[in-house]
């Protein structure tokens, strides 16, 4: 086993292997395509595993398109909420599917891209967040098409729609319903159209899912309007595939212990600081002693948690904070000048392979 050095963010492709095998069962029993989100995860060193299993990815940005055309293979979905001009000539060459965020953007770049395979991304109305942070449906959003009559016009353009209403949604029901809304409202624009996709956000990897159901709704709907639908998994292809491991500090007290490791909520596991979520610890496990858990930085809400352990920490002891992977390596920082933690894999074999670890050059060149 290879020694490392907290803190580190271990992968772990049997974990990850698990959530490809349904994403790659949704595909083969309804028919839909998955991209990978990159905004979620582009730890590009298991993409060859990756890849096994998806149809390629979707991007928010040119570099992410970039990494997913260069490391990842398949389709490219080019995606923005505000192409520039360099960013469409950018991605041009090698993007599958250009798709703007609004029709002001499909006009004004239309010039540049006429003839390629363009999409639309439209706001239906509908959407499910348990976050308003999260929500594209939230009041006055910005992400996508509203206006029908404006979509109708630039319709002869398109090859397909982009709808991205999920966020961490685990009702089936209230999915199969939407899906049937889109068919209901827009129906009438995709029976000209090639493809349809339906973003990402939907919870299809998480344990007990009926992803039977989830399957004979998208395959009823993709056969209704003889479109090839998409879905772009972020969140449910590496869920739980993933844990940051720490080490603890020091132990301080102030009213409860309070254990200091060598990571930071804030730089290391920033959605949990964002949406005021707190972490499950994989190890050590649930018992009668109370103790909370805070990164290093100076920020006084640098805390993971308050949790109730087997038993209390002590300097040294490791600590290892569960589902680390979505949303968590594309959002490390450099705050307070802590070094970020180290990227290692344990294969399918078993054998843990050290990808990339950051040092002091890696800090001075992010900045200036």
């Amino acid at each position: 086993m290879t020694e490392l050095v907290t803190p580190y963010y271990l992968i772990d492709e049997a974990r990850l292997k698990r959530n490809l095998e349904i994403i790659q069962a949704v595909r083969e029993r309804s028919g839909a395509k998955s991209v990978l989100a990159l905004k979620c995860f582009s730890s590009w060193c298991v993409f060859p595993l990756m890849r096994q299993y998806m149809d390629g990815t979707t991007s928010s940005s040119p570099f992410e398109a970039r990494l997913g055309h260069e490391e990842f293979g398949g389709e490219v979905h080019a995606y923005s909420v505000g192409f520039s001009r360099a960013d469409v000539l950018e991605v041009r060459p090698f993007a599958d599917k250009i798709i703007f965020n609004s029709v002001s953007q499909l006009k004004r770049f239309y010039p540049e891209v006429a003839g390629l395979n363009l999409g639309l991304r439209v706001n239906p109305g509908i959407s499910y967040s348990p976050y308003d942070l999260a929500d594209p449906g939230r009041r006055y959003s910005r992400l996508g098409a509203i206006d029908k009559q404006a979509i109708a016009e630039v319709l002869p353009w398109l090859r397909g729609l982009m709808f991205h209403f999920n966020c961490e949604n685990d009702d089936v029901e209230h999915v199969c319903s939407a899906i049937a809304t889109i068919g209901q409202e827009y129906g009438d624009f995709l029976e000209r159209l090639e493809w349809v996709s339906l973003g990402g956000g939907i919870s299809l990897t998480h344990e007990g899912y009926p992803v039977e159901r989830l399957c004979a709704a998208l395959a009823s709907f993709s056969k209704r309007f003889g479109v090839q639908v998409y879905l772009e998994p972020g969140e449910a292809a590496v869920t739980q595939s993933a844990e940051l491991v720490t080490t603890v500090l020091d132990v301080v007290h102030n009213e409860i212990d309070i254990a200091i490791i060598d990571a930071s909520l804030e730089a290391h596991l920033l959605d949990h600081l964002i949406y005021r979520t707190t972490p499950r610890l994989a190890s050590p496990g649930p018992g009668p002693h109370r103790m909370m858990v805070a990164g290093r930085t100076c920020l006084a809400g640098d805390v993971f948690g308050d949790f109730m352990l087997e038993k209390p920490l002590e300097v040294g002891d490791e600590v290892r904070i569960a589902d680390a992977a979505a949303y968590t390596l594309v959002k490390m920082t450099w705050f307070n000048g802590i070094a970020m933690p180290s990227i290692a894999v344990r294969r399918l074999d078993g054998r843990i392979e050290l990808i990339r670890s950051f040092g002091y050059d890696d800090f001075k060149r992010s900045l200036s």
